[in-house]
């Protein structure tokens, strides 16, 4: 997936750790990462996965490895950062994806542990990873980070009170991280898709009673369409890239017009 020496890509000789690349929107970043000239660290909760996916990046000839991590255990999460370091010995570019959807539930009906969940994965996930992740960039000078967040993260969804909470939580992280660390050369910017054709998103629609995602959500996207998890990893690939230079504290969306509206 490398690219030749007269063909650099995007991510030459640049080291990437993905997080929540078991799958989805992370495996699609990691492939297209890797195939940008990256070394790629994948890192998920589900092994399997994961390891699936840094299969898939060394068969097509590039370089990855990866970690099983937990992201709301803080020392699984300095662990991963170190294990890019010792790996690697640098650390370029971060795309902090993991992130659950929960159970559907108004507000009142919502229980505890459900919240507590959503929030120790999406949102306390992401800031751990920053934690982690900031010092080493800025040590060697530099670094872009990418954190997913969603269109819930600028609107309002009924029956996913936490999830848009942790998603709101997350743009919030990311603006104000930019701010603090845009003079040490590392930029912070988030990205907010819309219905992509991913595990999560099969959840969701089957809580609502649907075996099609695509079928109940694309008649809520200008596009006519859901998009797919390659579509995410692209911006993520421009936000971390050198092209991107002048891109921080953005909340950019993916998600085919859904919130043109």
């Amino acid at each position: 997936m490398a690219k030749g020496e007269n063909m650099p890509g995007f991510m030459d000789k640049k080291v990437a750790l993905i997080t929540g690349g078991a799958a989805g929107i992370g495996r699609a970043a990691a492939l297209l990462f890797a195939k940008e000239g990256a070394r790629v660290m994948v890192t998920d909760v589900e092994a399997d996965g994961a390891g699936q996916t840094a299969a898939m990046i060394r068969e097509a000839g590039g370089d990855a490895s990866f970690l099983r991590t937990d992201v709301g255990e803080p020392a699984q999460v300095e662990a991963m950062v170190k294990a890019v370091m010792d790996t690697y010995g640098r650390l370029d570019c971060a795309v902090n994806n993991a992130g659950i959807e929960g159970t559907i539930a108004n507000l009142a009906e919502c229980s505890l542990d459900n919240f507590d969940r959503i929030i120790r994965t999406n949102l306390r996930g992401t800031f751990l990873c920053m934690k982690y992740e900031l010092p080493e960039m800025i040590g060697q000078g530099g670094g872009a980070i990418v954190n997913c967040a969603s269109v819930a993260g600028l609107i309002g969804f009924a029956g996913i009170s936490s999830y848009t909470a942790s998603k709101h939580g997350i743009i919030g992280l990311t603006r104000n991280a930019a701010l603090e660390y845009g003079k040490a050369g590392v930029r912070v910017n988030s990205v907010c898709p819309g219905g992509i054709e991913t595990r999560m998103l099969d959840s969701l629609a089957d809580q609502l009673g649907s075996d099609d995602a695509g079928e109940l959500l694309a008649p809520m996207h200008p596009i006519g369409r859901i998009g797919q998890p390659a579509e995410v990893a692209e911006l993520m690939l421009w936000l971390c890239s050198d092209r991107a230079s002048f891109v921080n504290g953005a909340a950019m969306t993916v998600d085919g017009g859904f919130t043109a509206q």
